[in-house]
């Protein structure tokens, strides 16, 4: 049986979290505004150094991270682009142009990079060298995309970042399958556990959202506490942690243990 629920650490920030990754023995983490990713060691959240990152034209917008390439992947908002960060050797960067907006990426099975297109409202995968496999373009309605995952099925899970937000399935076509929309208000990052449930970063509603893989019904996760608009999602499941990044007030990058006692019970 999973331990109490524990905020393990909060590390306060001067800009918002915009990107949370974590391989090995280390968590990456990029905010806003600032031409770095910061990197700190899993087992104690503390800083061990800074990456440059002045390839950053100007506002990061999303990070995920590939085991096996060993990389991390950046997306570059006001530049249309990703930028690829070689961990074995730092100075090897690579920077590609994508479609308008670049939000949210996630890395699919494929070991491929996963970009949610907002503006032009398309799904974008690439080879970790930049080129593309697939366009998706959204059907239906369906539209404004933040952040996408491809699921085991090989459709994808995206937010919808609206005033009345949406949460769908969509097939490789781009056409909705099924959706959630309850009271969800700008929902942002999505994290998927290995069952198949959602916890999706509501923001608008500053909370945190536990929604069944059909998308029927969704629970608050109250004993996370009060979150000021959480922007970002990161899952650990091998080591039971769930990482949240606020955008407002102290900008908290924010560790949470034992959280399968959450979404299991």
């Amino acid at each position: 049986m999973p331990g109490p629920l524990v905020a393990t650490h909060t590390i306060p920030g001067s800009s918002a979290v915009y990107g949370i990754a974590s391989l090995g023995e280390f968590v990456y983490v990029v905010r806003n505004y600032a031409k770095r990713i910061d990197v700190y060691r899993v087992a104690t959240m503390t800083l061990q150094r800074r990456l440059p990152l002045p390839q950053l034209s100007y506002s990061a917008s999303g990070m995920a991270a590939c085991s096996k390439n060993n990389c991390l992947y950046v997306g570059d908002w006001s530049d249309n682009s990703v930028i690829r960060v070689n961990l074995a050797n730092s100075n090897k960067v690579k920077k590609w142009e994508v479609a308008n907006k670049p939000e949210g990426l996630s890395v699919n099975q494929g070991h491929n990079v996963l970009v949610a297109c907002l503006a032009d409202s398309v799904l974008e995968e690439y080879t970790t060298d930049g080129c593309l496999v697939r366009q998706i373009v959204l059907k239906a309605g369906v539209s404004l995309p933040w952040h996408a995952v491809q699921l085991s099925t090989g459709d994808y899970v995206l937010t919808q970042y609206k005033p009345s937000g949406v949460v769908s399935i969509v097939g490789q076509d781009g056409r909705p399958l099924r959706s959630y929309r309850g009271s969800l208000k700008y929902p942002r990052c999505i994290a998927v556990t290995q069952r198949g449930d959602l916890l999706i970063a509501d923001t608008g509603n500053s909370r945190i959202l536990n929604v069944d893989s059909m998308l029927t019904g969704a629970e608050e996760l109250r004993q996370l506490g009060d979150l000021h608009e959480p922007c970002v999602l990161h899952l650990d499941e091998t080591r039971d942690r769930l990482y949240v990044g606020e955008i407002r007030a102290k900008c908290r990058l924010i560790v949470f243990s034992n959280i399968s006692r959450i979404y299991t019970s």
